[in-house]
């Protein structure tokens, strides 16, 4: 049995729970993080001793962290290398991590550590699965019927559940405003990924809607 270690911070992380929950046989388990945290944190192991912070969620061999703060997620990442993890995903972007601490943590460690701005556009590798042979850049198969979207099999879907709640709503849509609506059904549920002008939710857009391209061009 998988078991899939998830770190929380205040809202973020517990719909990826929900979903890995609903569409595996993984066993979850979770440590919260505080909401607010101070914005620079000088001693983060010391911080984390002060917090009831669960370490069991260190028995994962797979552990997705949104502590989103650079010195939080470098100590996770030391404390999972420490523990023997075999992959740690970093949700939030570069921006949200240390890339060169957590280089060399990896580099020391043997431990894979892959940070992206949005989950959905997660890519598979040795150390990742089974995660990502679920959960990740998305991968559709798609059958229709008299012009229309008849039905959408989610092979591997977005960890906050926006794929799955897309091939719901696009049923019904024809074939030829599928592709379009599949990303603007992707943009309005309600992700928490970046709604600024570029990247976040527009890149979880674009990525659905290529998927579903792909899904039409080899359908049956």
């Amino acid at each position: 049995m998988t078991v899939i270690g998830v770190i929380t911070r205040g809202k973020y992380g517990h719909r990826l729970i929900e979903t890995v929950r609903e569409h595996s046989d993984f066993t979850v388990v979770t440590a919260d993080l505080p909401e607010f945290v101070p914005v620079f944190i000088e001693e983060p192991d010391e911080f984390l001793e002060t917090l009831n912070f669960d370490r069991r969620v260190f028995s994962a061999e797979i552990i997705i962290t949104y502590s989103l703060h650079p010195d939080l997620t470098s100590s996770i990442a030391r404390l999972a290398a420490e523990a023997g993890v075999r992959s740690l995903i970093v949700p939030g972007g570069p921006s949200r991590a240390s890339i060169p601490e957590l280089q060399k943590i990896s580099k020391v460690s043997g431990m894979d550590i892959e940070v992206d701005e949005i989950c959905c556009s997660l890519k598979s590798n040795a150390f990742n699965k089974p995660f990502t042979d679920i959960f990740g850049s998305p991968v559709l198969k798609v059958k229709t019927e008299d012009g229309k979207i008849a039905d959408v099999e989610v092979i591997k879907g977005a960890p906050c559940g926006s794929t799955w709640h897309m091939a719901k709503e696009i049923v019904g849509t024809s074939v030829k405003d599928a592709s379009p609506r599949a990303g603007l059904l992707i943009q309005h549920y309600p992700c928490r990924a970046s709604r600024g002008d570029l990247g976040g939710i527009h890149e979880s857009g674009e990525l659905h809607k290529q998927a579903f391209i792909k899904a039409l061009e080899t359908r049956e």
